[in-house]
Formats: structure tokens, sequence, C-alpha cells
């Protein structure tokens, strides 16, 4: 029982360092799957149309944004591998250098005189100990302990399951038939969808949780507002 309780808590705790990603790719995947719906709603376009539009925008911006993500974190993971091979140069041919930038830097601090020198003695002890100090003081560089790999499929799959949402309604009618206005359950668990994110959203920002979900639901119904008026206006134009 108690190794089960570890490992859920470690799940747990992973989940936790990836939220951040996930209600990114969650917001992204809703509100633009959604104004697509919007949109070919507004334009008078078949179901048919809209189940091609959303899941070719759900499956291609979605596989966009997770690889732009990767990249990012990857190219910030890269950057602090750089400089921390620079900082180990610098210890290795220029140690002495580097110690007094360590002293100065905990003179800065507060650090004086015996106890000044024992900080700087422990910290220049291991040189692993002494670049990772040296990155945070002198560079204020802190290495993500993420993965961009990870942080890229967290990303992809919050956009498909989130994005997933306006979808579902058309794809069960297109299958089954739905009784009903098709439009408006689209609507009701699209913002369903976007309370849900507007509140995992305030455990990333730490703001009010009334007031996550309230922006991730003014977002989302300007860009389907924004989206429908386009479609409706553009198939006048077009129609004639």
């Amino acid at each position: 029982m108690a190794h089960n309780e570890d490992s859920a808590h470690q799940l747990f705790s992973k989940f936790q360092d990836y939220l951040g990603q996930f209600v990114y790719g969650g917001i992204d995947g809703c509100v633009t799957t959604f104004a697509v719906v919007s949109g070919a709603v507004g334009a008078n376009l078949d179901s048919s149309i809209i189940i091609i539009l959303g899941f070719a925008n759900l499956l291609a911006d979605g596989f966009s944004m997770s690889v732009g993500a990767y990249l990012s974190a990857k190219a910030e993971q890269d950057s602090y591998d750089k400089h921390k091979r620079t900082e180990y140069y610098e210890i290795e041919h220029y140690p002495e250098v580097e110690k007094q930038e360590v002293r100065d830097a905990y003179r800065a601090k507060g650090f004086e005189g015996e106890l000044l020198e024992q900080v700087v003695t422990v910290i220049t002890k291991d040189k692993n100990r002494w670049a990772n100090d040296m990155m945070a003081n002198e560079l204020q560089l802190i290495k993500d302990p993420k993965s961009p790999l990870t942080i890229g499929i967290v990303t992809y799959i919050s956009f498909l399951l989130i994005g997933l949402i306006p979808l579902s309604v058309y794809l069960c009618d297109y299958l089954v038939g739905f009784p009903g206005n098709v439009f408006l359950w689209a609507c009701i668990l699209t913002f369903t969808g976007f309370s849900l994110i507007g509140f995992l959203k305030s455990y990333v920002t730490g703001v009010n949780r009334w007031r996550g979900i309230a922006e991730t639901l003014i977002l989302g119904a300007l860009a389907a507002g924004v989206a429908f008026i386009v479609g409706d206006i553009l198939e006048r134009w077009i129609t004639g």
C-alpha cells in the first residue's frame, strides 16, 4: 500500500511539474479549434466540412505547437549547457579569478571575514558545485529539470484532448445523429473545457480561481466571436 501511495504521489508531482505546459497546450487547442468551428458555422458549412477543417487544424496546429514548445525548451537547455561548459573552462584555466568572483558575490550578500573565506572554500572545493554557483550568481541561470521532449509531448496531448471538445458533438452528429442544436451543445461543452483549463491555470499563475476561469472564458468567447463574424461576412460576400 505504501509503495502504491509513493508511486501515486510521484506521478502527481510529475504532472504538477508539467501542468504549465498542459494548460498552455489546452488553452490554445480549445481556442483555435473552437474558432475554426465557429467560423465554419458562421459560413453555414456542412458538418462534414466542419469535421474536416477541425481535425486538420487539431492535428496540424497541435503538432506545430508541440514542436515549437520542444524547440524552445531545447534551446534554453542547450544555452544553459553552453554557458556551463564555459564556466568549467574558466574554473579550470583561471581558478583564482573565478574564486575571486565567488568571494565578491558572497561579500555582496553580507558575508565577511573568516565566514566569507569558509563559504568560498566550501563552494570551490567541488568543481560541479562551483560551476552551478557561478551559473546562479554570476549569470542568474538555473537549469530547468523538465525534459524538452516531455514538454512537447504534454503540449500535444493537451492540445488534442481539450481541442477535441468542440469537435466531439459534430463527430457524434455525423456518426449517429445528435438531437438538438449541435452548435449550442458544442458551445456548452467547449466553455466547460475552458472552465477546466482556467481552473488549472489558476494553480500555474497563482491568480484567483474565478479570475483564471473568467479570463479563459473571455478569451475563448472573443476568439469564437471573431471567427463566427468573419465566417458569416465571407460567406455572404462570396455567395453574393
